[in-house]
């Protein structure tokens, strides 16, 4: 039966798609109006929006999510929060799904594309990873905004994971971040999402609810630029074991 199988997967994505593009064009023009304010305010008007609409969306495309650790969120506080990395979905889940306002890093090339580059432009902090000017700049950008009281929500694998593993190998740009700034790490974990968007499958999509798991965070005061192999050796230790001990 997996012909049939394949068949309605292939249905249920083409209709995720048209009721997105749908959805969409109906909150486009508020979110074209705040993107011309100015930052912080300009991030929170859009994230307000887009919770609104994702409450919506992701119900209606058999995908309700599921948030467990709010209450380690101090208010107050800013954090990097980091998370895994499975499948496309995952930033429309984590940019709602974080408490509070809060940017991204996304790749300069999503800008590019019409429609979702305003959003990215705004939720997010552009980078071009080829260029190191554009690797600098983007480290500024973030460092502002934790300044002005917004959480950075990175995805320390850098890429999506389409390996068998729990996680992959992390980068050190979310732990410099945050010995830099002196910023408290969080860690956090989708579960799930690699089985709505199965890896090696085109226009191929599944539905199934989805957890987001935030974790205690991890203090970085007094720690320097020599304490980084260590932080991320450990965050990566705490995010592998419990994703194993949740699946």
């Amino acid at each position: 039966m997996n012909w049939l199988k394949n068949i309605v997967g292939r249905i249920y994505a083409v209709y995720g798609l048209l009721l997105f593009a749908a959805t969409l064009l109906i909150v486009l023009i508020p979110i074209w109006i705040i993107s011309f304010l100015p930052d912080p305010r300009k991030t929170r008007y859009f994230l307000n929006i887009g919770r609104v609409w994702m409450k919506f969306y992701m119900p209606l495309i058999g995908c309700p999510v599921f948030r467990k650790g709010l209450q380690f969120f101090e208010k107050g506080r800013q954090y990097v929060v980091v998370c895994n990395h499975n499948s496309l979905i995952d930033v429309p889940v984590t940019t709602p799904g974080v408490p509070g306002v809060n940017k991204t890093l996304a790749k300069s090339s999503m800008g590019k594309i019409p429609l979702f580059g305003m959003m990215y432009h705004i939720g997010g902090i552009m980078v071009d990873r080829s260029s190191e000017a554009s690797r600098r700049e983007s480290i500024v950008k973030m460092k502002e905004a934790l300044a002005m009281g917004m959480h950075m929500v990175l995805f320390p694998e850098g890429t999506r994971n389409r390996t068998g593993q729990p996680l992959k190998e992390f980068y050190d740009g979310a732990f410099n971040l945050a010995i830099d700034t002196q910023t408290p790490i969080m860690p956090s974990l989708l579960f799930h999402t690699r089985k709505i968007q199965v890896p090696g499958k085109f226009l191929y999509a599944w539905p199934h609810r989805i957890d987001y798991h935030f974790l205690e965070p991890i203090e970085t005061a007094g720690l320097t630029r020599d304490d980084t192999p260590a932080l991320k050796e450990k965050v990566f230790r705490i995010m592998w074991d419990y994703y194993t001990a949740h699946t």
